[in-house]
């Protein structure tokens, strides 16, 4: 079964992928873009 979490900047589930198997614990984003933009997190809104 794969994983699955919420983005920590807009708050859609991702679920887990194989480039990120090694660090799957530290990964927040579901994209680069939401990386880029963690200082918007969902509860700044």
């Amino acid at each position: 079964m794969k994983q699955e979490k919420d983005c920590k900047t807009c708050g859609k589930p991702f679920t887990w992928r194989k480039k990120w198997r090694k660090d799957w614990d530290n990964v927040l984003y579901c994209s680069e873009r939401c990386r880029r933009n963690k200082q918007k997190e969902q509860g700044d809104r």
